[in-house]
């Protein structure tokens, strides 16, 4: 440790041995032949461990930003090419899709031909029907229940998938779904005959199916095969992982120009902005605040971008939860000065009044005024039987870093002073964040929310399930998706329902704009900031489009 402070020349406090392990690894690595004459990118994550590598990435979104969408494709996709324009859901590995007008829960999705995997075995339908069925089907030899919580809960009403021919396969869910579209960018294509091979390479001693499918997908994480523009190098768990071009990529405009990118975990956002300074990385995710005039000083460039997310506390309405109380969560979110820590993090985040702000066509209007308003605060708490002698007592379930987690640790603590001035007594349950996003989908019922009145887990709203649904729908109870509070109103099911049906794009955006409304008004949430996705880049990295998403693509970049 003292070494690796040395080596940095600059503190690195709280820095755990595995992250000093994994820069200095970084540090062996960059001193090598064949990385001085590659175009080399090494990028410093906030996740404490490389997200999963064999086809559906954990570790939140940043998963999918470095393991996912480099690595693979997927029938759906972001557009990722716009840094003005909202990103919305374009073809990818599929090149069309229209849903049965006869039978709406039909879907028939056109493949795009000529496609292959890293491989080099085809992609085709059968591939399609065998990536869902991984995650699906219980029986399937593949089946991967790793894998499950990170996809199903993503795309709850797919239910199974038919091949009609080589490039035609029909999806069908459980009900009338025109989110589905949407939901399968998470479904990402794994390669069914790589995997087939590391599964023949499993000893015989190893009998039993499961135990063979999952010796299989360990052996394929560390030998990943997809279709998209990057192949997997070099996998170290809770070091490193190296990925490489694909020069056979077939989107002609992603061929990556970077020959190599090395990802490293470093959660802690001093180590990771030690590294940047020191020239151990040329990228950091979530730079320190108080260090951004010596990032930019130093001539790195900070990118940032307004992108559909959501950093709250979601609260738990179970019965002996506070937040039951309708009083106490407005209270809550009237309690919380915004402005001030949004100056905390150097200007950072966007104030959060709801899921979607006004401009966003989701905006619809909301009766509750979400603004710093202490004085009506405490006038909802002293209504609720709390005060100043008699605060209340709440546990939140936290981490101390993690994808889109922001800065978790100074902004909670500064959430805990400002609801203290309302009658909150707030204490915290901090747990690792992959536990801490695991747990989301169990629920506040769940032995491991240990008891917490809310969670702190930061969310995209890039797609109306993801930003709404998965949160309010009784259908959505742990643990088939993420409504962790069992929140649960039937005026806001109907809601849900009529939005989920309503297929016409502009007809969903106003259903969508009153089941906004109406979650504004019941605050199941404490409505906290929205990320700017803040990430630090050495100049020597071009290309770089910051779009209005979770995501970004590696693939279009090129460096000095």
């Amino acid at each position: 440790m003292k070494k690796l402070r040395s080596l940095l020349s600059l503190p690195t406090p709280r820095l755990g041995a595995c992250a000093g392990a994994l820069l200095i690894a970084g540090l062996s690595l960059a001193s090598t032949a064949v990385l001085a004459q590659e175009k080399v990118l090494r990028i410093a994550m906030t996740a404490g461990d490389i997200p999963r590598t064999s086809g559906q990435p954990d570790q939140g979104y940043e998963g999918n930003r470095f393991t996912g969408i480099p690595m693979y494709d997927s029938l759906t996709q972001w557009d990722l090419t716009s840094a003005t324009k909202a990103s919305v859901v374009i073809p990818d590995l599929a090149v069309s899709w229209a849903v049965d007008e006869k039978d709406r829960t039909k879907w028939i999705f056109k493949l795009r031909p000529g496609v292959k995997f890293h491989d080099g075995a085809p992609f085709n339908a059968d591939a399609v029907v065998w990536n869902v069925d991984k995650v699906l089907r219980k029986d399937a030899p593949q089946f991967d229940p790793a894998q499950i919580g990170v996809t199903a809960s993503r795309m709850p009403t797919l239910r199974t998938a038919r091949k009609i021919d080589d490039l035609t396969v029909e999806l069908t869910t459980s009900e009338p779904d025109s989110f589905l579209p949407i939901n399968l960018t998470n479904l990402f294509m794994a390669s069914p005959v790589h995997w087939e091979k590391k599964l023949a390479a499993v000893p015989a001693s190893v009998t039993g199916t499961a135990e063979r499918s999952k010796a299989a997908w360990t052996a394929f994480a560390a030998d990943a095969s997809g279709t998209g523009p990057f192949k997997a190098s070099k996998f170290v768990p809770r070091e490193r992982l190296e990925i490489v071009k694909n020069p056979d990529y077939w989107d002609a405009k992603r061929r990556p120009k970077i020959d190599r990118v090395v990802m490293l975990p470093l959660p802690e956002a001093s180590s990771r902005t030690a590294a940047l300074l020191s020239g151990q990385v040329d990228w950091i995710e979530a730079p320190s605040p108080d260090a951004l005039d010596t990032i930019k000083g130093r001539g790195f460039k900070l990118y940032q971008n307004l992108q559909p997310h959501l950093w709250p506390w979601q609260f738990s309405m179970l019965p002996d939860s506070p937040f039951a109380d309708k009083k106490v969560r407005y209270a809550a979110n009237l309690c919380l000065n915004r402005a001030a820590l949004k100056e905390l993090l150097g200007g950072l985040m966007v104030e959060a009044t709801g899921i979607a702000e006004p401009g966003n066509p989701w905006r619809g209007n909301p009766s509750f005024q979400i603004k710093y308003d202490p004085a009506a605060a405490k006038k909802l708490m002293t209504e609720a039987g709390f005060s100043a002698a008699k605060p209340v007592k709440v546990k939140v379930q936290t981490s101390a870093s993690g994808s889109g987690q922001m800065q978790p640790l100074p902004m909670n603590e500064f959430i805990q002073q400002s609801l203290k001035e309302c009658f909150f007594d707030v204490q915290f349950d901090m747990v690792e964040w992959n536990t801490l996003f695991s747990s989301w989908r169990l629920g506040a019922k769940d032995p491991g929310a240990h008891g917490a009145h809310a969670t702190n887990v930061s969310a995209a709203t890039m797609d109306p399930f993801f930003a709404m649904v998965r949160f309010v729908s009784t259908k959505a109870f742990p643990p088939v998706s993420n409504n962790w509070g069992y929140f649960s109103n039937p005026e806001v099911d109907a809601l849900v329902d009529k939005a989920r049906t309503t297929f016409d794009d502009k007809q969903r955006d106003v259903a969508l704009a009153t089941l906004q409304a109406r979650i504004v008004d019941e605050a199941p949430f404490l409505f906290v900031a929205h990320d700017v996705g803040p990430r630090a880049l050495s100049p020597k990295i071009k290309g770089v489009v910051q779009p209005q998403s979770w995501f970004i693509d590696l693939a279009t970049m090129s460096m000095d």
